[in-house]
């Protein structure tokens, strides 16, 4: 791979090609899209309505009230009707349209913003072309499939000047504002150790036998930038395990614990990752690792990550520090972050986990506790993104910061693949040096014509 200059990743002048043979005509001037809405409702395109988080996403949306789904947008077309009827019930009965290829949707400026909750190999691919074609996007997480291409859709967002918002709802949490001001106030001290816990539950599956895909399903478009082959149904619920469509449970639940250990350490590029793990606990087909631990250099501290995914629960229930108390349906859901300072060392828990930050004494008590136990934050984060695209301010959880955080699960997923070899990152470019076996995993052959191109 060519170097890539730093200096091409700041200047924003759009070096980025996103070559896409076939469907839609890309909007080539975003300025003919109708301009952000000031005071009516945001029309969105939902890209993805599975039964998990794109559905979930939509609902959420349609109860803030100044939200209206103008499109749907999923390849298996068994869901429309579904999705539909309920959607139209939610804004005043107007329904919206359907369609299996996104693509479709992108000349239509009465869209203001898509939200992508499509498997993660789509990620970037469909958050440039929708950048392109003048929408803003939220993009769930994981927003990249690779290093390389997660920086592709940054340069995408800021070449078309486009509000870009990661799914990562910490950073909208106000309890984790709070954590963060205690933080910069000096009140924990210099924090040299941050420690990334990850314990949920992902079970192995087997592969069955390749088949005819379900006559609803568009599965050629389903697998897009992945390799082509065969619709299996292990690959059409079980992506989250296989290297073609996803990074493992890092990037699927880790990248959430990673970005706000990142965000409240204040650190954006590490100069050295290296990762051991493997599949220890099973005999299925799974490809990512159930047990994983990463250390990331820094220059002021060293933040590592440990992951089991079949532990039953993560048994700390002195310090209240966990998820499943306000999220009973999901009773095998566990983290936690861990923040050692000078004068003391601070507890964090995600989903309305709140934090704590405990000293020396030998009662055990908390100095400080802020928890706000059912105050999930995806609601703040939705109202940060309606803002952003309204005000055309950057969103808490920016693409970049994505992006960065990203990086990290990328990395260590490439030193894990290559038996724990240390790598050094280059910061001024983000890639990695003298490694040329580690820089083949730094981004994907991509399928025809579901191409990311490095020129326009």
């Amino acid at each position: 791979m060519s170097e890539i200059n730093r200096r091409r990743f700041l200047d924003r002048t759009g070096k980025t090609a996103i070559g896409f043979a076939a469907g839609a005509t890309i909007l080539a001037n975003p300025r003919s899209v109708r301009a952000t809405p000031a005071n009516d409702r945001l029309v969105l395109a939902m890209i993805g309505v599975g039964p998990g988080r794109g559905h979930s996403l939509a609902l959420g949306f349609l109860e803030r009230g100044d939200c209206e789904i103008g499109y749907i947008c999923d390849v298996n077309r068994a869901l429309h009707e579904l999705r539909a009827t309920e959607y139209a019930s939610r804004q005043g009965g107007k329904r919206p349209k359907c369609l299996q290829d996104f693509r479709e949707m992108l000349t239509d400026a009465s869209v203001d913003a898509a939200v992508v909750a499509t498997p993660p190999h789509w990620h970037a691919l469909a958050t440039i072309l929708c950048c392109r074609a003048g929408k803003d996007v939220y993009c769930e997480k994981p927003q990249s499939h690779n290093c390389w291409e997660g920086r592709q859709a940054v340069e995408a967002a800021r070449k078309y000047e486009r509000i870009a918002q990661i799914g990562t709802q910490n950073r909208s949490a106000p309890y984790n504002f709070a954590a963060k001001r205690y933080l910069e106030q000096g009140k924990l001290g210099r924090v040299h150790l941050c420690r990334v816990f990850e314990q949920c539950y992902e079970a192995d599956f087997s592969w069955g036998p390749d088949s005819d895909p379900p006559g609803t399903l568009d599965w050629n478009m389903w697998n897009g930038p992945a390799p082509e082959r065969l619709y299996n149904k292990a690959i059409h619920t079980q992506w989250r395990q296989l290297w073609d469509y996803a990074g493992g449970q890092m990037a699927y639940q880790g990248i959430h614990q990673l970005d706000l250990a990142r965000w409240l350490c204040g650190v954006d590029y590490p100069s050295g990752v290296y990762c051991s793990g493997g599949r220890f606990n099973t005999q299925g087909d799974a490809e990512t690792p159930d047990t994983q631990l990463a250390v990331f250099e820094f220059p002021q501290l060293i933040l590592s990550y440990e992951q089991t995914v079949y532990t039953p629960y993560m048994l700390r229930s002195d310090d209240g520090i966990r998820n499943g108390d306000i999220f009973p349906h999901w009773p095998q859901n566990a983290t936690r972050i861990e923040l050692y300072g000078e004068l003391g060392v601070m507890y964090m828990g995600r989903m309305g986990g709140g934090w704590q930050v405990y000293v020396r004494p030998k009662d055990r008590a908390p100095v400080v506790k802020d928890q706000m136990y059912g105050r999930y934050p995806d609601p703040p984060h939705k109202e940060n993104f309606v803002h952003a695209v309204k005000s055309r301010q950057r969103p808490n959880a920016d693409i970049e910061e994505g992006h960065r955080s990203m990086l990290l699960v990328h990395y260590a997923n490439i030193s894990c693949r290559l038996g724990g070899r240390k790598l050094r990152i280059d910061p001024q470019t983000e890639q990695i040096l003298d490694d040329p076996e580690a820089m083949n995993l730094f981004r994907r052959a991509y399928r025809q014509p579901w191409v990311v191109e490095e020129n326009m």
